[in-house]
């Protein structure tokens, strides 16, 4: 049936020039419009992903850049609109939103289990724009761009793109195989930093691509907030944040230094901007996150890595335009950023 219904979209008046239907993370057939001028990323990880393929058909992101967050971006692109999001947490736009922003094809990125490839259907009915669901995780990103790329007819740039991720993901794996460094790992997320995520999250893959021992694996998949005496319990080696409010409460908050990632001075915080490097949000931004983990974690099998280098390359192919030195200086010196 799929297949008949592709040659049938190929033998539309006009679709001569349309890019073949692609299936999506959800097993669905995704028929694009003859030409993607204007796309709805759904979620934020989708945002980054259409952004880094074809900048100029993103039509919006789904939250207003902040001042510190649009510096590392074209001003033309950094005053796009904020139109909210479709899926996940704090679900802002509505369909109304999506056909003002007039675009002609919906991306999300991120789980695809049948209550989301149900709701994607569901937009997709009201407003006729197809909605494309992809998988999120770490390990799923190059076949995404790849999927993504062909969707939008920008294969060409989804192929060089998907093809470097994919040596940065073996290189840092390798180096992960080769370490003797296996430390106890928390993950504390918000203000009181006692958000985590269990195994199989997919807040805590870096940890898992890098097969480093998470303290909150036996709690369920997704996040979830412990108690103060279960981080007690777990008494990890290392905290690694992406809050800062987080990471100074652990210095001060007595409770903490019973820690022993806090009597060692062994936590850390994330870089975020302007997204996220560990989480915040899960999207392949976290590449960065897997390589300042290594750092931290496993420390002689990543030593020859230059975060700043990194930092440049991927920042040049996924925001299209390289740091500064100075804002380089920002992203790493921040205090508990690596160790000193």
């Amino acid at each position: 049936m799929k297949s008949l219904l592709a040659a049938c979209v190929l033998l539309l008046p006009g679709a001569a020039f349309a890019q073949a239907p692609v299936t999506d993370g959800a097993g669905r057939l995704i028929v694009p419009p003859p030409r993607v001028e204007r796309v709805f990323a759904a979620g934020p990880p989708a945002s980054v992903m259409v952004f880094a393929l074809a900048p100029e058909k993103l039509v919006g992101w789904t939250r207003g850049m902040r001042v510190a967050e649009a510096q590392f971006f074209d001003e033309r692109y950094a005053r796009l609109p904020e139109l909210g999001r479709l899926t996940g947490r704090g679900d802002t736009a509505n369909v109304e939103v999506v056909l003002r922003a007039k675009a002609n094809l919906i991306v999300d990125a991120g789980a695809t289990h049948a209550s989301l490839a149900e709701l994607a259907q569901s937009v997709q009915d009201r407003t006729g724009i197809s909605y494309a669901l992809f998988d999120g995780r770490i390990e799923q990103t190059p076949a995404t761009l790849r999927a993504l790329g062909r969707l939008m007819g920008n294969e060409r740039a989804a192929e060089a793109l998907a093809a470097w991720y994919e040596n940065e993901l073996e290189d840092a794996r390798a180096r992960s195989r080769r370490s003797k460094s296996n430390p106890l790992v928390y993950y504390g997320r918000g203000s009181a930093g006692l958000q985590t995520g269990g195994k199989g999250s997919i807040n805590v893959e870096v940890l898992e691509i890098l097969g480093a021992r998470n303290a909150a694996a036996e709690a369920r998949a997704g996040l979830v907030t412990v108690p103060f005496e279960q981080v007690i319990l777990w008494n990890p080696e290392v905290i690694l944040t992406t809050d800062p409010n987080f990471w100074r409460l652990a210095w001060v908050d007595p409770r903490w230094r019973a820690v022993e990632a806090v009597h060692r001075k062994q936590v850390f915080l994330s870089p975020h901007l302007p997204f996220g490097w560990f989480d915040f949000p899960p999207g392949p931004n976290r590449l960065l996150g897997i390589w300042w983990a290594g750092k931290i974690l496993e420390p002689e099998a990543f030593a020859s890595v230059d975060l700043r280098a990194k930092a440049r390359e991927f920042h040049r192919r996924f925001y299209h335009r390289v740091p500064t030195e100075a804002q380089l200086d920002a992203l790493l010196g921040e205090p508990g950023v690596l160790p000193k």
